[in-house]
């Protein structure tokens, strides 16, 4: 059997279509085709094929698929009785019950667990702080700060000495001998 398809063409990013007629078995981009139709712009929308050579193949069985059918219409190929196109979709809802269209007039929504109700009460109590402490004014502390002078016949003010301290020794203990012991001797005169 026949199939009249689109094959993808184009570099990365920018499809191009060609429209051809192949076995059904093969796969579009197989190469095996047996007549080439057309092509087919999705950037313009601009479709350009034989309307001939599509009539003939369709005549003698091809089967078109739902893309090539909406091209077909379009620029105006007469296409026969036994081929159609599902052109309303329906869409189908799991859980019609839960429809808020679908309830009792009468009947809320349901009502939320006990958890549920803990923290949204959590949660209002805390929004409601942060919307207290963002009306709360900033509190500006309004000393005057004195500049740093820059006049070169102002006095300048030492800085002070840094105060080095000591190295602190260990003790001396028992185990400790005077040989290891530090010495304050004087040293050896030559």
């Amino acid at each position: 059997m026949l199939a009249i398809r689109m094959q993808r063409t184009g570099r990365h990013g920018h499809a191009m279509f060609r429209m051809i007629v192949q076995d059904a078995r093969r796969t579009p981009t197989s190469g095996n085709i047996v007549a080439l139709l057309g092509s087919y712009d999705p950037h313009t929308k601009t479709a350009v094929f034989d309307k001939e050579k599509a009539s003939y193949y369709l005549e003698h069985g091809a089967q078109p698929s739902d893309r090539v059918i909406f091209l077909m219409k379009s620029q105006g190929v007469k296409l026969p009785s036994w081929v159609s196109i599902d052109t309303k979709k329906t869409a189908t809802i799991r859980n019609q019950s839960k429809l808020r269209r679908n309830r009792p007039a009468g009947e809320a929504a349901p009502a939320p667990k006990v958890e549920d109700e803990v923290s949204a009460e959590a949660e209002t109590t805390t929004s409601a702080d942060t919307v207290e402490d963002v009306t709360e004014p900033p509190v500006v502390d309004a000393t005057p700060v004195e500049e740093p002078t820059t006049d070169p016949t102002a006095e300048a003010t030492p800085e002070p000495e840094a105060v080095v301290e000591p190295e602190a020794t260990a003790p001396q203990t028992d185990e400790t001998t005077a040989e290891t012991a530090p010495t304050t001797e004087e040293p050896l005169e030559k």
